[in-house]
């Protein structure tokens, strides 16, 4: 067998490169598998029940924010609060847990953006992960539209969206491939004009130049799907440790098995032996 058809290690999330379609990557260990070429081969996942923390590599029975001891979760900025809610970052309080790590991952350039991964919704991210955010969240096109000095002033701006537009993606009906056709250049325009006094506000706060609007044409994502599940079934490695089946697709950080799918993201972490059962 090829060896790059066969790796062991601790599984991370998926490196993707925005190809047409999008390229993938499936890291174990200090390997990677090319998984577009792997479409419709027969696959096997396989837990040994050994979980290493990402961070320190220490054993734990459990994963904490993907791939976390309990020790690292309580520890580490990353897992802190506001990096799920950041418009509650407390950097400013000189209470963040640690502070070079904010300087250089949350006071820094940020993008508010809209996506259609499952419908219209907006989200964040650094400006170094466009367009790595939209690809992890299985988006079919999406357009920046603000550039903010922070990520606690993009949370800020996302406060002000959520009061019109959803944060969230259901990721069945990604999975499914039902996204809705979306003009996302009228979408940002309205946006735009219903929060202009939340903006305006914003910028006497911080300052002029700390929010930017964003005239960029929309990012149009293709992935390698052959076949889109119909009814969504997942394989749960912590109750199945062995999940196989031939690779149908992928997208977002989801292998589509004809048997289920899987979201690699969500074992990050996690201890495997990944093998292709038929070439």
């Amino acid at each position: 067998m090829n060896q790059l058809h066969e790796a062991s290690g601790r599984l991370v999330k998926m490196p993707a490169t925005p190809d047409q379609p999008v390229s993938y990557r499936l890291r174990v260990g200090d390997q990677e598998l090319p998984l577009n070429e792997l479409m419709g081969q027969t696959i096997e996942i396989a837990y040994s029940g050994e979980i290493r923390c990402i961070h320190c590599n220490r054993k734990t029975s459990k994963s904490f924010n993907q791939g976390y001891c309990y020790p690292c979760f309580k520890r580490l900025a990353a897992c802190d609060t506001c990096i799920m809610s950041p418009e509650k970052c407390h950097y400013h309080l000189g209470t963040c847990r640690e502070p070079e790590w904010g300087e250089t991952h949350c006071m820094t350039g940020h993008v508010v953006y809209l996506a259609n991964s499952s419908g219209l919704k907006v989200g964040i991210t650094r400006a170094s992960q466009v367009p790595t955010r939209w690809i992890d969240q299985g988006a079919v096109a999406a357009i920046p539209m603000l550039r903010v000095a922070t990520r606690y002033l993009a949370g800020l701006v996302e406060v002000a969206c959520k009061q019109h537009v959803a944060d969230r993606t259901n990721w069945r009906t990604m999975l499914k491939g039902e996204a809705p056709a979306l003009d996302l250049v009228a979408e940002r325009a309205g946006l735009l004009e219903r929060i202009a006094p939340d903006l305006d506000r914003l910028a006497s706060e911080h300052g002029p130049r700390s929010i930017e609007v964003a005239d960029d044409p929309p990012w149009q994502l293709d992935y390698p799907v052959a076949a889109w599940p119909q009814k969504i079934k997942t394989h749960n490695l912590d109750k199945e440790p062995v999940a196989t089946g031939v690779l149908q697709g992928i997208k977002g950080q989801y292998l589509m098995l004809d048997t289920g799918v899987i979201n690699i993201r969500k074992y990050t972490a996690y201890d495997v032996r990944v093998r292709v059962l038929s070439e």
